[in-house]
């Protein structure tokens, strides 16, 4: 039995190391056949994203849905906006059923959530769960009518609920009356406050009534999405504090390339640090033409990134120098995360703990050793100057050096078979 890092990540997936306990909170679980995914109550923090196609197409949504999943989303979130998309839910799950993907499906409503619900019961039985937004399901008596319907055919077919306050979308004769009472306060609120404040009440007080409605504590999540991280922040703590509703985190309109991803990571880090959040979205705006499924690739690097959860092995490198005027580092270390990532679907069934692997690819001498000992397997390349070798590490020895033209294709090799010998015998 190997005693390298590999069981020691494994202990900290199991208790995360320097998380804060946060009050109990309900467990929620989202089904779909035999697949079950439990959110709160102290399970691993779930990932979830959402389709770009137009849910009106089963086929093309099918197929993003399923490289979603096959990426590691374990709950993906469709636009139900028009009676097109609603008759193509049923059609959808039947297609996903075929291809053995069993995601569940969560329908995203707003405006006219209420009348798509009842007019399509397909839809509203292939659903896993639904996202209601309160402050878009109508205005006046007309609100709490509809919102009414969408929580009634919840309760009819035992779908659970994400109440979903968005800052972009909030209530605004709710808003309008905090206002109104903020402003003859004898020391009135700064503004921002007040908008905090009132996505915390629609949440919480939304969450309420759906319960008086006869839909159970336990089918309810919350959410509260703004775009700013600070704003964000302040928000969730406060909904931690006043409630143990599972939580979904996530900025809303995060952004694109580095800066989405930055502003989700420094958001969600935080709150999760705290022991706030059971599932969370990275809501990244692709490029043209992109990959939709970098947004999970990105949650889960945050959760793993941070000793909470394990879902791919990582690849540690070193960013370069004066030492490393060669590019084949990087390279190699490009090839290999993009190898193991591609691996995962494969190895998850048939290497129990792969995914807490950890691989160092290094540029010199100086560091390179060092690193490649700390890893499972680890490879010190030769940097400027230094002799054309590259010794390889496996659990902290000196196995193997390798030299030539073909250190990538042999090192790959090594790789696949330390995850054969090491993981192999745990399945």
């Amino acid at each position: 039995m190997t005693t390298g890092r590999s069981e020691h990540v494994a202990a900290a997936e199991q208790m995360p190391v320097g998380r804060h306990a946060r009050r109990a909170s309900r467990v929620l679980t989202v089904r779909w056949g035999t697949n079950a995914v439990t959110v709160g109550g102290g399970a691993p923090v779930v990932v979830q994203s959402m389709t770009n196609t137009d849910t009106a197409d089963p086929i093309a949504t099918a197929i993003q849905v399923k490289e979603l999943a096959r990426a590691g989303s374990e709950l993906v979130r469709v636009t139900v906006n028009t009676a097109e998309a609603a008759a193509a839910v049923a059609a959808l799950r039947e297609q996903l059923d075929r291809m053995g993907v069993t995601v569940p499906l969560i329908g995203d409503f707003h405006y006219n959530g209420h009348k798509l619900l009842a007019d399509h019961p397909g839809c509203a039985a292939a659903l896993s769960k639904y996202r209601i937004n309160p402050g878009n399901v109508g205005a006046g008596r007309r609100r709490d009518d509809n919102f009414a319907r969408m929580i009634e055919i919840a309760c009819r077919h035992d779908k659970p609920v994400r109440i979903g306050v968005n800052w972009g979308s909030l209530d605004q004769d709710l808003l309008a009356r905090m206002m109104d009472n903020n402003a003859a306060r004898s020391e009135p609120w700064e503004a921002g406050a007040v908008m905090r404040e009132a996505l915390v009440v629609s949440a919480i007080d939304s969450a309420r009534r759906a319960e008086a409605l006869g839909l159970p504590g336990d089918r309810i999540c919350l959410s509260a999405k703004v775009s700013a991280v600070q704003d964000l922040i302040a928000v969730y703590r406060e909904l931690a504090r006043r409630c143990e509703y599972p939580l979904h985190l996530g900025l809303t309109e995060a952004g694109m390339g580095s800066k989405g991803i930055v502003a989700s990571t420094a958001a969600l880090a935080v709150l999760l640090q705290e022991g706030i959040g059971d599932t969370i979205r990275v809501s990244l705006t692709p490029e043209p033409n992109g990959d939709r499924s970098r947004e999970v690739v990105v949650a889960q690097e945050i959760l793993q990134t941070m000793g909470i959860r394990a879902f791919a092995p990582m690849v540690v490198a070193c960013p370069g120098c004066g030492r490393t005027s060669s590019t084949f580092f990087q390279e190699l270390a490009s090839r290999i995360q993009a190898y193991l990532r591609e691996q995962m679907p494969v190895w998850r069934a048939s290497y129990p703990g792969v995914q807490t692997m950890q691989v160092a690819v290094m540029g010199c001498v100086v560091n390179g050793p060092g690193e490649s000992k700390h890893a499972d397997i680890g490879i010190s390349l030769p940097g400027s100057g230094e002799a054309p070798v590259a010794p390889v590490f496996v659990d902290g020895e000196r196995t193997v050096t390798l030299k030539g033209d073909h250190i990538a294709e042999d090192f790959q090799r090594i790789v696949e078979d330390y995850v054969r010998r090491r993981y192999g015998n745990a399945a």
